[in-house]
């Protein structure tokens, strides 16, 4: 018990508060918003180096390459559908070329934007 005393009053000689740990908390928050800042930029430079990235823009990513599917499926789609048409319809002797194919083509391009309307206009998730 004597020893707790004597360091008790060689705490009290130095200054230190006999509730507190002897540090200044102003230099305390200052260490330890240093030390989050730190973390917080080794965090982000780890999810580059593995190819991790906010999940936002892998949303807009994904987003992005269905609107351009829906592009190409849409030309691509009704191109060959009225290429076949036009194939079918010559081989009967009923030439149509190019003109079911031009029809199709068309009715792609309008599928595919009213898809692209349709996804632009959705509400996003919250």
């Amino acid at each position: 018990m004597a020893f707790l005393d004597c360091a008790i009053r060689a705490g009290k000689e130095a200054g230190m508060a006999e509730d507190g740990p002897g540090q200044d908390p102003a230099d305390e928050d200052a260490r330890i918003a240093s030390l989050q800042q730190r973390i917080a930029r080794a965090e982000r430079q780890e999810q580059v180096r593995t190819g991790q990235t906010d999940p936002k823009a892998d949303e807009n990513t994904r987003l992005g390459n269905r609107v351009l599917a829906e592009l190409i499926g849409g030309l691509a789609g009704g191109a060959l559908v009225g290429w076949f048409l036009d194939e079918m319809f010559g081989k009967f002797g009923h030439p149509t070329s190019p003109w079911l194919l031009l029809v199709f083509l068309f009715m792609g391009i309008i599928v595919a934007f009213r898809n692209i309307i349709r996804i632009s206009t959705k509400r996003p998730k919250e």
